[in-house]
């Protein structure tokens, strides 16, 4: 599918829905674009993990309000880029109403423009389009990073599991806050 007709940016609405995890449930099949100078990257979202807030032990807003976890109590529609593993960026979009801390990390995309290396999890997504710590706070509804709108997967199409790499995090780390499109190749984890 080709997202030449599709580029319009998600309102901010989109992504102030109260519910967190049906906001990474929509986001799936939407296209992530970077518009970098003449370059632009263009990707079908095809992994999704929800972080629901300070009560949710695996998200990083349960630490409090902090230098880094400030924008995830920010306004919806920004992006929260942090690095992981101290060479990994991660990139979440901001959801739910002002100071919810609540955050959708986008795992993995499906290459549709621009894009030459793998993409299947955050940090190699992060790396194929170009995306960093430069663009932790933007705003993802009007800015050279945004999310394009495009039709839903299909909800029989979507898998709920576990998230990956929150063993820590209790019984959070059980929660089925995890989605992705069923059979799709460019999934990082099955």
């Amino acid at each position: 599918m080709s997202p030449k007709n599709l580029m319009r940016r998600l309102p901010r609405a989109f992504y102030e829905e109260a519910d967190c995890a049906q906001v990474a449930q929509r986001l799936l099949g939407k296209f992530l674009v970077h518009e970098r100078g003449n370059k632009k990257y263009v990707g079908r979202i095809v992994e999704t993990e929800a972080y629901l807030g300070p009560h949710d032990l695996a998200a990083h807003s349960s630490k409090g309000v902090t230098a880094r976890t400030q924008v995830m109590f920010g306004a919806a529609g920004h992006a929260y880029v942090y690095l992981i593993y101290g060479i990994h960026h991660c990139m979440n979009v901001v959801t739910g109403p002002l100071g919810s801390g609540s955050a959708v990390l986008i795992r993995a995309v499906e290459p549709i423009e621009g894009i030459e290396l793998p993409t299947h999890g955050p940090g190699r997504l992060c790396k194929a389009m170009e995306i960093d710590r430069r663009h932790n706070g933007l705003d993802v509804c009007d800015g050279p990073l945004y999310i394009a709108d495009a039709p839903e997967v299909a909800v029989a199409s979507i898998v709920k599991t576990t998230r990956v790499g929150v063993d820590y995090a209790g019984v959070w780390a059980q929660k089925l806050l995890r989605f992705y499109e069923k059979d799709n190749a460019f999934v990082s984890k099955k």
